[in-house]
């Protein structure tokens, strides 16, 4: 079941679209910033993907994420096993970013939708 739930947050992202809550772009819309995120987001074939979502999902990155975690973090769109590895790693540092990750996914969630 976590990994179900786990899995659909790194989806969710890409899934989640609408007006933002939060007001950041113009008119207070998402927020909107472009970087290795949203390139990813872009280039990821997902449906939902707009330049819109992928924006606003690089902007909650630029603000929770260091830029080696965003670089780490374009993995899982080509490579879903490797959030799963990265999510059951022992690893002091594969915690960390993990820790890191779940709490960027999550706000994306909220500020994205």
């Amino acid at each position: 079941m976590k990994t179900v739930l786990l899995l659909g947050l790194v989806l969710g992202l890409a899934a989640c679209g609408g007006p933002g809550r939060f007001g950041g772009g113009p008119g207070g819309g998402m927020p909107v910033a472009s970087g290795p995120v949203s390139d990813a987001c872009l280039a990821s074939g997902r449906k939902a993907r707009s330049p819109a979502l992928c924006g606003c999902v690089q902007a909650v990155a630029n603000d929770t994420l260091s830029g080696g975690d965003q670089r780490r973090a374009v993995g899982f769109y080509r490579d879903l096993q490797s959030a799963q590895d990265t999510r059951q790693s022992d690893r002091p540092r594969d915690e960390r970013f993990w820790e890191a990750y779940t709490a960027y996914a999550e706000r994306a969630e909220r500020v994205c939708r």
